[in-house]
C-alpha cells in the first residue's frame, strides 16, 4: 500500500471511501431532459436589466450574512406565513445537510426516515452526517405504505422524516391526509420535512399550515422555478426551530450574485409563474402522446417531469443519447422503478424531438 493509500485509509471514513461521487454527465451539445430544469430564459429586456444589476454588485465584499432583504422578498412573495422567517441554502442540498448536521447526535445514533424511492440526497446527507437511514418502500402504485410508515416511525423514532411533495423520482403527490398523519405520528420526537421542490408545478403546499404543526418544516428551491443556475433553496419552520438550524448554517453560504439575481427574479415572479403554467400544459400533452405509444406506461405527475416505463430502458437511453437527447435511466435505482426512465418536460420543440427519438428507439 502506498503512502497516500495508507493516509486515506487512516483518515477517511470507511463508508465515505466505499461511496461513489455524485456524477453529473456533460450535457454539451445535448437536449437536456435529465435534470428537471426550466428550459425557458427570461425575456431579453429582463436579461439586460439583470445583467446591469449584477454588474453593480460589490463582489469584492462579503455578503451581508443576515440576507435580510432577500429573505423579506421570499416571505412576501412565496407564501411564508406571517411571523415566520426562512433559512437560505446553496440549493436544497445544503439545506438537507444543515438539517442532518443539526439533528445528528454524538451520544447515540440518530435516524433519518423517508419513503423509498425518493430524493437520493436524503440518504446521502444522513450517511455523511453519521446518521442511520431507514427507507420505507412505497406501494406498487408509488403511494405511501401507511402501516409501514407508521410502524417505522414508532420503531425508530426518527429525528428527521423527509417527504418529497410531490415525490422525486415518481412525480406523484402523496395523499394530504397521510402527510398529516405522519406529522402527528412523529410528534415531539421527530421533525417532518415536507420538500416542496416542485411546488410551482404542483400548485399545492403545506407552507400555510406551519403554525398548525410545530414539528413540520417546509423546504423549497428556486431551481425548478427557473433559477437552477443560482443555487438557492429556502426552508421555513417555527421560529424557535429555525433558530437552531441557523446555528449550523455557514455564515456566508449565499453569494452576492445569487442574492442579487434572486431578488431580481422575485420582482418578476409573474414571468416565472407563466413559464411554469406553460410547462404544466406541455406536461399534459406529452403524457398523452407518450401513453399512445405501444409498450409505454406513463405515470401521473404533479412535477415538471414524467416517469415512464418501457420494455428496455438501457437500450432506449443509449439510443436517445446517440440522438443527442439526455434523459435519466432509473431502472436500476430501485426494484419499484424497474423499466423506468424519467424525462423533464420542456418546450414544445424539445418535447417533439424527444418524442420522435423515443419512437425511433422503440422500433
Amino acid at each position: 500500500m502506498s503512502f497516500l493509500d495508507q493516509l486515506i485509509a487512516n483518515t477517511i471514513r470507511a463508508d465515505v471511501r466505499a461511496e461513489k461521487s455524485y456524477m453529473v454527465p456533460d450535457a454539451s451539445g445535448y437536449i437536456k431532459l435529465d435534470a428537471m430544469e426550466n428550459p425557458y430564459l427570461l425575456p431579453d429586456a429582463l436579461r439586460a436589466e439583470l445583467g446591469q444589476r449584477l454588474a453593480d454588485v460589490l463582489i469584492n465584499r462579503y455578503p451581508v450574512a443576515s440576507y435580510a432583504a432577500l429573505k423579506q422578498r421570499i416571505c412576501a412573495r412565496l407564501g411564508v406565513p406571517a411571523g415566520y422567517d426562512v433559512l437560505l441554502g446553496n440549493g436544497s442540498d445544503e439545506i438537507i445537510s444543515i438539517l442532518a448536521m443539526a439533528c445528528a447526535r454524538q451520544d447515540r445514533r440518530a435516524t433519518v426516515l423517508a419513503p423509498d424511492p425518493s430524493f437520493v440526497m436524503f440518504k446521502r446527507s444522513a450517511q455523511f452526517a453519521g446518521m442511520d437511514f431507514v427507507g420505507v418502500p412505497l406501494r406498487d402504485d408509488f403511494a405511501l405504505d401507511m402501516p409501514a410508515m407508521l410502524a417505522a416511525i414508532e420503531q425508530h423514532r426518527p429525528a428527521l422524516v423527509f417527504l418529497a411533495y410531490p415525490n422525486n423520482p415518481t412525480g406523484n403527490l402523496f395523499a394530504e391526509s397521510e402527510v398529516v398523519r405522519i406529522i402527528d405520528a412523529a410528534g415531539e420526537h421527530g421533525i417532518v420535512v415536507v420538500d416542496e421542490a416542485y411546488q410551482p408545478f404542483a400548485r399545492t403546499s403545506f407552507m400555510d399550515r406551519l403554525p398548525q404543526y410545530p414539528n413540520m418544516v417546509v423546504m423549497r428551491t428556486l431551481s425548478k422555478l427557473g433559477l437552477a443556475g443560482i443555487r438557492l433553496g429556502y426552508l421555513s419552520a417555527a421560529p424557535a426551530l429555525l433558530e437552531q438550524f441557523d446555528k449550523v448554517r455557514p455564515p456566508y453560504n449565499i453569494n452576492v450574485l445569487t442574492q442579487a439575481a434572486a431578488e431580481f427574479a422575485l420582482d418578476h415572479l409573474d414571468v416565472l409563474d407563466r413559464q411554469a403554467a406553460a410547462l404544466n400544459a406541455e406536461r399534459a400533452k406529452l403524457a398523452t402522446d407518450l401513453a399512445a405509444l405501444p409498450g409505454v406506461e406513463v405515470f401521473p405527475s404533479a412535477a415538471n417531469f414524467l416517469l415512464v416505463r418501457v420494455a428496455d430502458p438501457d437500450a432506449v437511453t443509449a439510443k436517445l443519447r446517440a440522438g443527442r437527447v439526455l434523459i435519466k435511466n432509473l431502472s436500476k435505482m430501485h426494484k419499484l422503478l424497474s423499466g423506468c426512465i424519467r424525462v423533464t418536460v420542456s418546450t414544445p420543440e424539445e418535447n417533439s424531438v424527444f418524442l420522435n427519438a423515443l419512437k425511433a428507439s422503440l422500433s
